[in-house]
């Protein structure tokens, strides 16, 4: 089975352009220097997987034509992950049904206390709002029989899910990557990673800590996402080692 990756948004919690700046990024005219919050899509054979689903999943949904949505795995609840969730109701709509939505349990609570309402438990019957069957996220899930194992990395103080999708890794808004994360990630076609920028961040990974983990991996091919607007696409692509690359938004990947 062949898996379709589709980048929805690498961009930091404020996207790029930033409100209000002037810089060589913000003001570009690349469109890769045109980032939405990090969110992705995968297709398992016709089985919609969501990765996170920031404020601007509406219109990632309309620019890269997202089909389908019958799971989304949330890797932590700040609001740039997640304040997108009242739109999957129109994906409720059209596949006629509840979407499973998989979070660590004190991550559901705090889902609950925003979007309590779109708990198929509290739905009662109303199809105008989502319909979200939470769920706690387990070590191994199955989706249309590509394993899935998860794995909690350090985000600064906070924890942040990240997972093994079959011949995947994706792993973003992590500021520590353990031995035992490099075991269970060894060998991966593909690893996707967050890199916020150059200098050091007590949150995230700067760029040359992502090269780093990618080495250690020894991933085929690695794919940096959540920038920020220090980043301007063209200039650091060029400077990446030969089999690692910033991902851009609309970028698919087949694996």
């Amino acid at each position: 089975m062949t898996i379709e990756l589709t980048f929805l948004g690498t961009g930091t919690s404020t996207g790029i352009p930033m409100i209000g700046c002037q810089c060589d990024v913000c003001t570009s005219n690349d469109s890769k220097d045109k980032r939405m919050r990090t969110s992705a899509w995968l297709d398992l054979d016709g089985f919609g997987l969501l990765i996170d689903a920031g404020p601007d999943l509406r219109m990632q949904c309309l620019d890269f034509k997202v089909p389908r949505v019958d799971a989304i795995l949330i890797t932590h609840t700040h609001a740039d992950h997640i304040l997108g969730l009242d739109e999957v109701r129109l994906f409720n709509q059209m596949q006629k049904g509840p979407i499973d939505l998989y979070a660590h349990k004190d991550e559901l609570a705090h889902i609950d206390t925003i979007f309590g309402y779109s708990s198929e438990a509290n739905n009662n019957g109303n199809r105008d709002i989502p319909r979200l069957v939470f769920k706690e996220t387990p070590s191994l899930l199955q989706f249309n029989g590509i394993d899935v194992t998860t794995m909690v990395f350090s985000h600064g103080h906070g924890k942040v899910h990240g997972y093994r999708i079959g011949p995947i890794g994706y792993c973003t808004d992590v500021s520590e990557v353990s031995d035992a994360h490099i075991e269970k990630l060894s060998g991966v076609e593909v690893l996707v990673i967050s890199a916020l920028r150059h200098k050091p961040h007590p949150k995230h990974f700067t760029i040359s800590q992502a090269i780093e983990v990618s080495l250690r991996i020894k991933a085929k091919k690695t794919y940096l996402i959540h920038m920020n607007h220090e980043i301007k696409h063209a200039p650091e692509n060029n400077q990446l080692p030969p089999n690692i690359s910033l991902a851009y938004d609309g970028l698919k990947i087949t694996v």
